[in-house]
């Protein structure tokens, strides 16, 4: 037989484009227009409704970027409109769309006058079903059109100016196109899916595969016998010529995949929050619309936080949703907060998510999710595994690591180990995406890419247009249905995710295991971009711990005329929480988004100091005596932790000589020589007499990078930065000051053209010193690093993260250790061989790199921590990071891991220094300083009882004694969402508990008030 495949192929494709397509719809009628552009910020529907409406033309321009256009559309459906067979009514709304980047421009969403949503008009999904409209002939309603600027720009990631109001001028973004009514030809319709389906798994299957041709020639049969002149009324002609290949039924071994609708909303990103509420708004409203047609569709919806606004600002859309949850279809997962970053959020952040997102679901819908949902976040800390069954889920899911650009994981299905030893059941869908159409080329890469095929035979397939919304479609409906049973494709069925893990944990009981945090080779640059959105995070994040703390001490301390304000916290709570999504607080999202949270910060900092200071007025009393407040887990200044007293006298006071080269900074405890170009040339803390910094080297050297990733600039460093680098050695000026306590150097230099001044800062009884970097920085495209040359060999490097801290080798003997080449810690980073080690804390950096060489002088090892302070991407925000700042960092010579932990705490938890008349005795005192209070606060439920949460912090076996020093009843060991579950290592004592923990392990106690 003579080889015509791609002439066939070819006929196909334009017998799709000129035929099938445009005969869809048989006859259109234009409706009649008027409009109303709101002068600003968008309105609620009536009072868009109450606008005097003028007349619009069709085809016109319109919307200004981020402006909000109103349309009324009006007319009558000609009588003989849809009553042939197989034809419906419908409304066809194009805004202006493309059909390339749907959830990327412009949106609309459609209400009926009485002020209730029938559903969204969006790129691929324009229809409006006349039988919404509310009955009749007559068309009557409006649509809310969003002229959102398509801000990725072809994903070229040239600077923008869409991402700020200020700078996106007032220039029409888009033209109108059809808005008529339209007589849908059904059976045409359905050809079309046959087609999409058949063509797409055509083109997947290997030309040597008799399948392949058949399908071929099916379609051929299909356009032979089709009239392209009468493409309506041969239409069923052509879906008996496809009826016997789609007929045929799947391979006995072909993989299955669990298709569940979805729509990954980014809370924030190339959009502000407040255009993700009107997003949450069009997709939930095209979701339960499509509920309505097809019982057996499911939807998977993550993030409470995108419901709650649907409850507060479309509560009819909210009843509706309600009402799909009682019958299974819309269904709630993930039971977080949003879909945060998982590398940067401390340890009782962490925990919120799951305590205020699975308490939303609990409480609204009476669903308890036991799966963690985390399909786009960038990497997955090492500490998730037991933070989520702590939450008392059992199951996690992402997607993201197929971004890897060095490394593939081994697996798609497995058990991930956390740092304490819990096991989480993991699933990557092999899809490799969470926005899948369920085309042919995407089944057909799920089913190939899969890699535990022989142990394991299903994996999950999220469906559903995602990032900027939209969600499922009718067409995806019907290829999902195509694909059933279908010969060459994977086994398509449509459900949970609940019902996907339950039938994989059947299905593959011997699961492989990955040990440690899932790392993505891959937005790197997260750590680092936006430091004032990190810097409030980190700020709000310790507030918080105070605010709980100091009201839980008040609560008790009053005998209850303290009023815990538990309202409002879980108000500022859920609002940190937010910003902690993972294209907020990495630093990826356009000015308009970190404008607004650095307002949030701001606020949320006012309200929690008005509240610390409420509370400690109340449990110390009028009086003119000075009391530290000490929030930290380990005693400070003799005050034990967690309590407020007067602070010890002071100790050994500084010395601070100048000597020809520079000044030594001396309290007795540390000795630094700081050189007179500003670095530090010598570092040793008095108990070892040992050298900190290695020979020939310099402690806080700052570099300047030159810092162009290839692609996403906000997201990525490139390895290859560390190729271009400018020490920064030459100071303007080097100057002692002394101060009462401390001794200072402050050092004047310029970072390219930006000026720089640090404060070197040694305090008495400080066993560190404190680096405090204020930059007005003006670079673009620059990196700026801090770094210290230590003389240790260390052959990992110690990054505390949630509830503990994870090891990472410094050497990169395999491709897996070179791809780490920047890591992210939270309050401190640790280097040390046996018997020493220097701690580096920081105050409101996450991105760090450490690297190793062996000197040929001596052949001793030089190990350099570095922390990355600022960035200056052009994409999506081309301002980023430029003004003021102010970094702050510590290094402690001497010690192990345990002073890092302590370390981290006195950097991030300054000492509050108040007035009042009484001391207050901590609730709680821990015998063992390796067991570490996190969190101090009342609980959830409004009862009273005090919530206790620790975790054993130097990742060893370490016993103690909790002590409640308040009357308690016998405390009970709870969950996150303070449910009672065993815990083992805690035995209840009569005054709190004895504690045998496991290493890193986390424990909620609740104490009973009597």
């Amino acid at each position: 037989m003579h080889d015509d495949r791609r002439i066939t192929e070819v006929r196909l494709e334009r017998f799709v484009r000129e035929r099938i397509i445009p005969a869809v719809y048989s006859r259109t009628l234009p409706l009649a227009l008027s409009s109303w552009d709101v002068p600003d910020e968008p309105v609620p529907v009536l009072e868009a409704m109450r606008q005097e409406f003028s007349p619009q033309e069709h085809g016109a321009p319109w919307g200004k970027p981020w402006g909000t256009k109103w349309l009324r559309l009006q007319g009558e459906v000609p009588e003989s409109w849809g009553t042939e067979p197989d034809t419906t009514v419908e409304v066809v709304v194009d805004l202006g769309f493309t059909t390339e980047t749907p959830g990327f421009q412009c949106e609309g969403i459609a209400w009926r006058p009485d002020g209730t949503i029938i559903k969204a008009v969006s790129p691929r999904n324009q229809y409006i079903p006349l039988k919404l409209l509310g009955g009749g002939m007559a068309v009557d309603f409006y649509v809310e059109a969003a002229a959102n600027p398509d801000v990725a720009q072809g994903w070229t990631f040239a600077p923008t100016p869409y991402g700020d109001k200020s700078t996106a001028g007032t220039a029409p973004q888009y033209r109108l196109g059809t808005i008529a009514i339209a007589e849908l030809d059904q059976n045409v319709w359905e050809l079309q899916q046959d087609v999409w389906t058949l063509a797409g798994l055509m083109e997947q299957l290997p030309l040597e595969l008799p399948r392949r041709h058949e399908i071929l020639r099916a379609l051929e049969r299909m356009m032979d016998v089709m009239d392209p002149d009468d493409v309506a009324g041969t239409a069923a002609a052509g879906r008996e010529a496809l009826a016997g290949v789609l007929a045929r039924p799947a391979y006995a071994s072909a993989h299955q995949l669990v298709a569940t609708g979805h729509a990954h909303i980014d809370s924030a990103w190339l959009w502000p929050i407040r255009e993700t509420m009107r997003k949450c708004a069009r997709t939930f409203s095209n979701v339960v619309s499509l509920m309505d047609e097809n019982p057996d569709f499911v939807f998977s919806c993550s993030s409470a936080q995108q419901l709650a606004w649907i409850k507060e600002f479309y509560p009819e859309l909210f009843s509706r949703i309600r009402e799909k949850v009682c019958s299974g279809q819309f269904v709630p997962v993930g039971g977080m907060w949003v879909e945060s970053d998982t590398n940067m959020p401390g340890g009782e952040a962490m925990a919120r998510q799951f305590v205020e997102g699975k308490g939303f679901f609990i409480k609204e819908f009476g669903v308890d999710c036991r799966e963690a949902w985390l399909p786009d976040s960038f990497g997955y800390s090492a500490a998730l595994p037991q933070i989520v069954k702590s939450a008392g889920s059992r199951w996690f899911l992402t997607q993201k690591i197929s971004w890897n650009q060095t490394n593939r994981m081994p697996h798609h299905t497995f058990n991930w180990e956390g740092i304490d030893g819990t096991r989480l059941f993991t699933h990557f869908p092999p899809v490799d995406t969470y926005n899948s159409e369920l085309s042919g080329r995407e089944l057909a890469h799920a089913e190939r890419n899969y890699r535990d095929h022989g142990r394991g035979t299903v994996s999950l397939v999220p469906f559903g247009y995602g990032d900027g919304g939209g969600g499922p479609t009718r067409e995806m409906l019907a290829a999902a249905a195509r694909t059933a049973d279908l010969e060459g494709s994977p086994k398509v069925r449509i459900g949970s995710a609940e019902s996907f893990f339950v039938q994989a944990e059947q299905d593959y009981p011997a699961l492989p295991v990955w040990v440690g945090e899932m790392y993505l080779e891959l937005h790197r640059g997260t750590y680092t971009s936006q430091a004032r959105t990190k810097k409030g995070n980190r700020r709000s994040e310790h507030l918080l711990r105070e605010a709980e703390l100091w009201c839980a001490t008040a609560a008790v301390r009053t005998g209850g005329t303290f009023s815990y304000p538990a309202a409002e916290l879980k108000r500022l709570w859920q609002l940190v929480l937010l910003q902690q999504f993972h294209d907020i607080l990495p630093g990826s999202s356009i000015a308009w988004v970190h404008k607004d949270a650095e307002r949030n910060y701001q606020a949320i900092e006012t309200a929690l100091e008005s509240i610390i200071g409420q509370a400690a007025a109340a449990f110390l009393g009028e009086g003119d005596r000075q009391f530290l407040l000490n929030a930290a887990p380990h005693a400070r200044n003799d005050v034990p932790a967690l309590a407020a007293a007067a602070p010890a006298a002071s100790s050994q006071p500084v010395r601070a000589t100048a000597e020809a080269d520079g000044y030594i900074l001396d309290n007795g405890i540390i000795r630094v020589v700081v050189g007179s170009d500003g670095l530090i040339a010598s570092l040793q803390d008095h108990a070892s007499r040992r050298e900190a910094i290695a020979p020939g080297q310099r402690g806080n050297l700052l570099e300047l990078h030159r810092d162009t990733p290839n692609e996403w600039d906000a997201w990525d460093v490139d390895e290859f930065y560390r190729r271009s680098v400018t020490p920064l050695t030459s100071a303007t000026a080097v100057r002692l000051e002394e101060q009462d306590g401390a001794a200072v150097v402050i050092v004047d230099r310029l970072a390219g053209s930006s000026p720089v001044t640090q404060r070197l800062v040694l305090e008495r009884g400080s066993p560190s010193l404190a680096i405090t970097t204020s930059v007005d920085w003006q670079e673009r495209e620059k990196l700026l690093k801090l770094g210290f040359a230590l003389d240790i060999r260390a052959d990992r490097s110690a990054s505390d993260t949630q509830f503990g801290h994870v090891f990472r080798p410094t050497h990169t003997n395999t491709s897996w250790e070179a791809a780490k080449f920047e890591i992210c810690a939270h309050r401190w980073i640790h280097v040390g061989e046996p018997g020493y080690g220097v701690a580096v804390s920081n105050a409101s950096t996450y991105g760090h790199d450490v690297t190793r060489n062996v000197r040929e002088s001596d052949g001793g090892t030089t190990t350099t921590v570095r922390l990355s302070l600022l960035r200056a991407p052009k994409f999506p925000d081309p301002e980023a990071d430029r003004g003021l700042h102010e970094l702050t960092v510590t290094i402690r010579p001497g010690a192990d891991i345990g002073d890092a932990v302590q370390e981290g705490y006195r950097t991030n938890l300054a000492p509050r220094l108040v007035r009042g008349a009484a001391p207050a005795e901590p609730l709680f005192a821990v015998t063992n300083d390796a067991l570490v209070v996190e969190a101090v606060k009342l609980a959830e439920d409004g009862s009273g009882d005090v919530i206790v949460r620790l975790y054993e912090s130097l990742g060893q076996r370490s016993c103690g004694r909790i002590i409640a020093n308040f009357p308690a009843g016998a405390v009970r060991t709870v969950d996150l969402l303070e449910r009672d579950v065993p815990a083992p290592g805690v035995e209840p004592a009569a005054d709190g508990a004895d504690l045998r923990l496991r290493p890193f392990q986390l424990v909620t106690l609740r104490f009973p008030r009597r």
